[in-house]
């Protein structure tokens, strides 16, 4: 008797399999050996890295890698944008991998003729995103399955609590206010902070540019923020969030009427890694909460459009 086809798949059907799995995953099919020795840039990277069980793999992280709390005793090599050639190769790593946002090019053109395999998963802040990451490292690690299985969980996840921001009864204005270092700035499109927002069910409260800028007093009486979102490490920074109600230009804010403010770790909050959908349901539900309360309180807060 011959042996029935389905345990002899062919190539197209192979493929048609793991589109049928989990769309893109049939990438994975043309994965290279798994790298012994790895180098991950970005907090999120390195966060798959460890949800993968590939951590006997790595063999460095940069400085924004800080969970699980055993990737902060990891060797590092600087932080993602700034990072030096010889450094890096002092390693003998076999792969590097990170987002595009590690750099400069010329050190990562350095690697790549020294034979050194470098995978950059684009930053484009969706939830596609993450899939990339997982899929990508999962690739480079050699481990294409569990990557597919931790996938499955987060979207099932992330569907999760797509349904429960839908049925919010307030959509808050919100504010991100980034402060980690010298003067605050607040975030328009094309960042981190402005999808997140969106993703958890509030209004972004700035919108007329891209990227960051200086928190100035004309901007945020435009914005009228109801909520202000922040880092822990950037309140850590500015003293604490007494200090950063102490700021002139937040004094005219309906945020500033409540102390209305919701702060998370830097790298839960903007990494765009597998914990992202619990990201967005703690801030949802807080932005409920503070929007329900100033409702109660004012009659006004939590109704745009």
């Amino acid at each position: 008797m011959s042996t029935p086809a389905v345990y002899m798949p062919t190539r197209r059907r192979t493929l048609q399999a793991l589109a049928l799995a989990g769309g893109a995953w049939a990438g994975i099919a043309h994965a290279q050996p798994g790298a012994r020795r790895v180098v991950a840039l970005g907090g999120s990277i390195t966060e798959v890295v460890y949800a993968l069980g590939a951590q006997a793999q790595l063999v460095a992280t940069d400085t924004t890698s800080l969970f699980p709390e055993a990737a902060q005793r990891t060797p590092k090599v600087g932080y993602l944008r700034q990072l030096a050639a010889e450094g890096l190769l002092a390693l003998r790593p076999d792969a590097v991998v990170g987002t595009s946002d590690a750099g400069p090019p010329v050190v990562l053109e350095h690697l790549r003729s020294a034979g050194v395999r470098v995978e950059l998963v684009h930053a484009d802040h969706t939830w596609d995103e993450v899939r990339r990451k997982i899929e990508t490292v999962g690739a480079v690690l050699g481990r294409p399955e569990a990557a597919r299985a931790l996938w499955q969980q987060a979207d099932a996840e992330w569907a999760a609590v797509r349904r429960q921001v839908a049925q919010a009864r307030h959509r808050p204005r919100v504010l991100f206010i980034l402060s980690h270092t010298g003067t605050p700035q607040v975030a328009g499109t094309g960042t981190a902070a402005h999808a997140l927002i969106g993703f958890a069910g509030g209004v972004p409260a700035l919108s007329g540019f891209e990227g960051y800028r200086p928190m100035t007093a004309e901007a945020l009486a435009r914005a009228a923020p109801d909520v202000v979102l922040c880092t822990t490490q950037g309140i850590d920074a500015l003293g604490g969030a007494a200090r950063l109600w102490q700021r002139p230009e937040l004094a005219l804010t309906p945020a500033y009427a409540q102390r209305a403010l919701v702060a998370l770790d830097a790298n839960h909050l903007l990494g765009f890694g597998p914990r992202l959908p619990g990201a967005v349901r703690e801030v949802h539900q807080r932005l409920q909460t503070l929007a329900a309360t100033a409702q109660t309180a004012s009659g006004g807060l939590g109704t745009h459009a």
